[in-house]
């Protein structure tokens, strides 16, 4: 399935924020931040990649719908769990 960067531009801006976000962590660790603090800060940066996945997925479905394009079962069960 093909999208089109219109129809991934909010998914984007997320993950372009959790980009900048673990940055931070990184900028964090190299300047010898708490551990608890950058654990919590990585945490929430895992969360935020984990949610730009499972939009991605969501959106292509949608897609599909709409098209109404037959959606292969077996992939779309590969690419969820892929994601856990």
């Amino acid at each position: 399935m093909h999208l089109e960067p219109e129809d991934t531009a909010a998914i984007t801006r997320r993950m372009k924020r959790a980009h900048g976000h673990l940055a931070s962590v990184i900028r964090m660790l190299e300047e010898g931040a708490d551990c608890e603090a950058a654990l919590t800060q990585l945490a929430a940066v895992n969360k935020a990649i984990s949610r730009s996945g499972y939009a991605l997925v969501s959106t292509g479905l949608q897609k599909c719908l709409v098209e109404g394009d037959e959606v292969d079962q077996a992939k779309l069960e590969k690419v969820f769990l892929a994601l856990a």
